[in-house]
């Protein structure tokens, strides 16, 4: 009983973790929940679990709902994981940091769009901080991920 209790949540934590992050959103620290694309990204790309594309999928339009944009991060993250199928010479599964060079360039694109298509100075400096915000957790919970599932 308790084997397949530990079991159970190992298997589930990197699904209850984005909805933590998601629902643990606040305007400065986690503006409409992003850091919910750490774990996106992690377990749809750099280490893929289990039906986690289509619960990102899902994740992807909350954080619109949330962001009040129209699909944005939805169709960022459907294009990239178009792109990545496609790749022949980048191995994302093999990348030093837990994938971090891969999800800096996915993550830095989508907030310079997001940047660009409203410029002001503080959107500009907005979009700089929560990059770097997002920069610096990614390491920690991409690693909190693989410890709690023992890879």
């Amino acid at each position: 009983m308790k084997t397949n209790l530990i079991h159970f949540l190992r298997i589930s934590f990197p699904f209850l973790l984005t909805v933590a992050l998601w629902r643990l959103s606040g305007n400065f620290w986690n503006p409409a929940g992003i850091l919910a694309i750490i774990p996106i990204f992690f377990c749809s790309f750099v280490k893929p679990t289990d039906w986690f594309p289509l619960f990102s999928v899902f994740m992807c339009f909350v954080i619109d709902y949330k962001f009040e944009t129209v699909c944005f991060w939805l169709a960022i993250y459907c294009l990239f994981y178009a792109i990545n199928c496609f790749q022949n010479f980048i191995d994302m599964q093999r990348m030093e940091a837990n994938g971090l060079p891969a999800f800096s360039v996915f993550f830095g694109i989508t907030i310079l769009i997001q940047v660009f298509t409203n410029f002001t100075f503080i959107t500009l400096l907005n979009g700089i901080w929560i990059w770097i915000l997002t920069f610096i957790l990614y390491i920690p919970i991409t690693t909190l991920i693989k410890r709690v599932q023992n890879d």
